[in-house]
């Protein structure tokens, strides 16, 4: 229960939330683990607004109450980043018909490349994580024509220049190598922050090697795990902390 004034006893809120028993919270405090708003809390029964108090345990945000969804989908390639689509193509509508709630897509992601793609209902959330001024790092694996050389490796990391501009590469690694000689083929796994059009198939074409199947396999503290293609799951109270961390709210 709230107060009149919508405040809340902490170590209620944070067992509430998930955090540990009650009792458990307690010694959290006690133990000097838990901040609010940039300050440590030890004095039990502090009360706090669930909704705009900027909560920390043990170092990590824990997400305010509010009435905000945030999902990841394991988009299936062939399917357009768009609610709706003119022509008819399949949408990321088609993976929450069944859902309420008004959703965003947090950026995009190509119509012939699968992985990762984040929708929530937090329009400013939405917004500041998809700016590139936040640089969220993206992880993507790409199965290209030919193998890339320690040269090429480097020039990559080194940053590539497009025509719209550079493209900061913070890793880049061969994961394999296959096919015979004159079909080779290798799989490589890189991280950007970059959210360009077509940005990683137009970087990786540039220096040579096409890409013939691409996957975002991460966003920030997000990853792919277990999540079939086509499938939807609803982000852990660890992954919005630190994503809403990232932009700043």
């Amino acid at each position: 229960m709230t107060d009149d004034d919508g405040l809340v006893r902490l170590q209620k809120l944070l067992a509430q939330s998930g955090v540990a028993s009650r009792r458990k919270c307690e010694e959290l405090m006690l133990a000097g683990l838990v901040e609010v708003d940039g300050e440590v809390v030890t004095r039990l029964g502090t009360k706090v607004d669930p909704r705009t108090a900027v909560i920390r345990v043990d170092g990590k945000r824990l997400p305010p109450v509010s009435s905000h969804v945030y999902l990841v989908l394991n988009k299936p390639r062939g399917v357009v980043s768009t609610m709706s689509d003119p022509q008819g193509r399949p949408t990321l509508a088609e993976f929450v018909a069944d859902r309420g709630e008004r959703l965003f897509h947090v950026g995009r992601l190509d119509t012939d490349t699968d992985g990762l793609i984040i929708l929530t209902n937090d329009g400013d959330f939405a917004q500041k994580l998809a700016h590139p001024s936040y640089e969220v790092d993206k992880t993507y694996v790409a199965e290209v024509e030919g193998l890339p050389t320690t040269a090429t490796l480097k020039r990559l990391r080194d940053t590539v220049t497009l025509e719209d501009g550079p493209v900061p590469v913070s890793k880049v690694k061969v994961l394999s190598r296959h096919g015979a000689p004159g079909h080779q083929r290798a799989i490589i796994e890189l991280v950007i922050h970059e959210g360009r059009n077509r940005i990683v198939r137009r970087l990786l074409d540039h220096v040579g090697h096409p890409v013939r199947r691409l996957t975002r396999t991460r966003i920030g503290p997000v990853t792919v795990g277990q999540l079939r293609t086509g499938s939807l799951r609803e982000l852990t109270a660890d992954e919005v902390g630190a994503l809403l961390d990232i932009a700043g709210l």
